[in-house]
């Protein structure tokens, strides 16, 4: 063993008395002198550790800027099919903010058993759009939010018995399922990067123009930067595009001036009724939220934090979707569900900080409590957060990927994963496929390829030979 040097820690004592920046760590030689600062970066990439609120804030807003968009989106997609007036659309807009900032730090500082203490940052699932447009608009928001309140009941609970039911998805089937969110994901990217699906502009050349330099910007910083500007290579090249496109003329502030400078969020903004159909139709689809959540779970545990989830974390992160999406129902929003544009965000920056996404969720809270920080971060155009997250998607294929290298290339894990990504992906791209099935299973399935793909995936390794390379 190698003798330490008593002067040499001496030294280091000496100085660390004088600086009060720096903190002394033992290697088991020798004292070393380690500056705040130094600590509070390298805290950045650990799940715990103390950072800055100064280095935290820029990080915190990159995760809010990646999802604001898709957070808001189903709200007032829904709001637009079912004819909500405005002034009810905006509180729910601001309800949904304010929604997804409690959700995710409820998954960062868990209340009980609910939260998975992950960097898992929750928002509006668009999971639920079509269903949710359907039942509004036969029976009215009462009876919507009714099934929602019940169904995240429901959800929460299965969250609190997961060590029963967790068995049947094994990584094998984990691998499957955040393979098809990665791979579900990328139309989202490339529908944002011509403009948004339905715009009057989608594919113009201003869009390809501003959607390219943020992606370029995002690409430059991520080869070239070093240290923790690298981590920030998304919010680089946000504000380059953002800055671009408000040059080109794309940002319109006209609707800043007629805000209030503060609004409370409302509570119970419809009764809610309770209709049986609705609410087994809902339960169903709360099923295929609890399933992202648990890919999103396992995405994120193996990509950005290079370990295996525990079932705990799995079980505790469903709890947190479904008792939440309750509260998001008293609210008269639609459920929540963690964002895999996140997951895909930490995986490529590295940063977990749990304090360090907090500050983001809070930036969420302050947002739908003052309408003109919500407003300003609307008018970020499609381009923009197209050229940002296109390249996030892409990481979470690749930890896809990575999941199913470690689960080994067997001829029984062949048979899984290439028939659920086959069937889940290649019949949701067929339109009309589940033309001849209820109009529940065509609102749980026929859309939605991550469903598909893990039912297909869990039912083959059930019934598949466990000895089929033996065969």
């Amino acid at each position: 063993m190698e003798k330490r040097n008593d002067f040499s820690d001496f030294l280091c004592n000496f100085v660390a008395k004088f600086r009060k920046d720096t903190e002394l760590m033992d290697n088991g030689n020798s004292l070393i002198i380690i500056t705040t600062m130094e600590q509070s970066i390298e805290n950045l990439y650990k799940l715990d550790g103390r950072v800055p609120v100064g280095k935290a804030l820029p990080f915190g807003l990159q995760h809010v800027l990646a999802m604001f968009v898709s957070n808001i989106a189903p709200i007032m997609i829904l709001a637009g099919a079912i004819g909500l007036d405005s002034s009810v659309s905006a509180v729910l807009i601001q309800n949904c903010m304010v929604i997804a900032g409690i959700g995710t730090l409820v998954q960062l500082y868990p209340v009980w058993r609910i939260g998975s203490r992950l960097p898992i940052v929750m928002g509006i699932s668009f999971t639920f759009l079509s269903l949710a447009i359907a039942i509004a608009g036969a029976h009215g928001m009462g009876t919507l939010i009714g099934a929602v309140i019940i169904g995240g009941l429901v959800e929460g609970t299965l969250g609190l018995f997961a060590k029963y039911w967790i068995k049947l998805i094994p990584p094998v089937v984990a691998a499957t399922v955040v393979t098809a969110i990665g791979f579900s994901l990328l139309p989202v990217g490339a529908n944002s990067f011509a403009g948004g699906q339905g715009a009057a502009d989608f594919g113009s050349m201003n869009n390809w123009v501003v959607g390219s330099v943020t992606l370029l910007a995002c690409l430059l910083c991520q080869i070239f930067a070093k240290g923790f500007l690298r981590s920030l290579s998304v919010l680089v090249g946000l504000l380059v595009g953002y800055i671009l496109a408000l040059f080109m003329g794309m940002i319109d502030f006209s609707g800043l001036s007629g805000l209030s400078i503060v609004a409370l969020p409302k509570l119970l903004p419809f009764t809610p009724e309770f209709n049986i159909g609705a609410i087994l139709s809902v339960v169903a689809v709360y099923l295929v939220s609890a399933t992202e959540t648990i890919g999103d779970t396992s995405a994120l545990c193996n990509s950005a934090l290079k370990r295996d989830p525990k079932t705990k974390e799995m079980g505790a992160a469903v709890c947190c979707d479904g008792f939440v999406s309750s509260v998001s129902g008293l609210f008269g929003c639609t459920p929540i569900t963690s964002f895999s544009q996140n997951v895909g965000l930490a995986a490529m920056s590295g940063v977990v900080n749990r304090f360090t996404i907090a500050m983001g969720a809070i930036i969420m809270i302050i947002g739908g409590i003052f309408p003109a920080i919500g407003y300003v971060l609307t008018t970020i155009p499609q381009a923009v957060l197209g050229g940002c997250t296109i390249m996030m998607f892409g990481s979470i294929l690749f930890a896809g990927f990575g999941m199913m290298a470690r689960t080994g290339f067997s001829q029984r894990n062949m048979v899984i994963v290439s028939l659920s990504l086959s069937v889940g992906l290649g019949f949701t791209s067929a339109t009309g496929m589940f033309n001849i099935f209820p109009e529940i299973v065509r609102t749980v399935f026929a859309d939605n390829c991550v469903a598909v793909v893990f039912l297909l995936a869990v039912i083959l390794n059930l019934v598949l030979p466990k000895n089929l390379d033996k065969a």
